[in-house]
C-alpha cells in the first residue's frame, strides 16, 4: 500500500492526539500500558526495537531501571525484550533496590488502517511514531515526535 499524504496526515493527527491525550490519564503519572493482541510478533519486535533506541537516545541506555506496566501481549514481551538488550534492568512488580534510579514507563499501541501508532512515556519524555505494518514486521512511516517534559 502506497503512503498517501492523506493517509500519512491522519496517522500524524492521530498520533497527536495520542500524545496530548496521555496528559490527562492519569495512572501514577503516566498513562495506563495497551497493546491489542493482534499486532503480530515480528510488527511488535520492529516497533519495540525501534522506540527503545530513540528512548536510549532520550534517557540513555542501560542508566535506569525500568519500571513496566504491561501485560502479556506481543509488544509488551517485545518491549521487554528491546529494554534488556539495550542494558536496562526491568521492575515488572513494581519492587526496586532502594536508592536505585528508576524510570516508570507505559506504551500505547493503536492499529490504524494497516498502521500501528506507538506510544512510550515516561515522566519525563513522551515517544510517538507511526509505523507501516510488512509481511516481515513494520517500518516507520513517520517521524518520530518528541514531548519533553520539565
Amino acid at each position: 500500500m502506497a503512503n498517501s499524504p492523506l493517509l500519512t496526515l491522519a496517522a500524524a493527527a492521530i498520533l497527536a492526539l495520542l500524545l496530548s491525550g496521555c496528559q490527562t490519564a492519569e495512572t501514577d503519572g503516566l498513562g495506563v500500558s495497551d497493546a491489542p493482541a493482534e499486532v503480530s510478533g515480528l510488527a511488535a519486535s520492529a516497533v519495540a526495537g525501534d522506540m527503545v533506541s530513540r528512548l536510549a537516545e532520550q534517557i540513555g541506555p542501560g542508566k535506569a531501571t525500568i519500571v513496566l506496566k504491561q501485560g502479556n501481549s506481543a509488544f509488551g514481551q517485545a518491549l521487554e525484550s528491546a529494554l534488556r538488550s539495550w542494558g536496562y534492568a526491568i521492575a515488572t512488580d513494581q519492587k526496586t533496590e532502594k536508592g536505585a534510579r528508576t524510570v516508570q514507563l507505559a506504551y500505547l499501541i493503536v492499529p490504524y488502517e494497516g498502521q500501528i501508532l506507538a506510544r512510550l512515556s515516561t515522566d519525563t519524555v513522551e515517544l510517538g511514531r507511526a509505523y507501516t505494518v510488512t509481511p516481515g514486521g513494520a517500518r516507520p512511516s513517520s517521524a518520530l515526535s518528541v514531548m519533553k517534559r520539565t
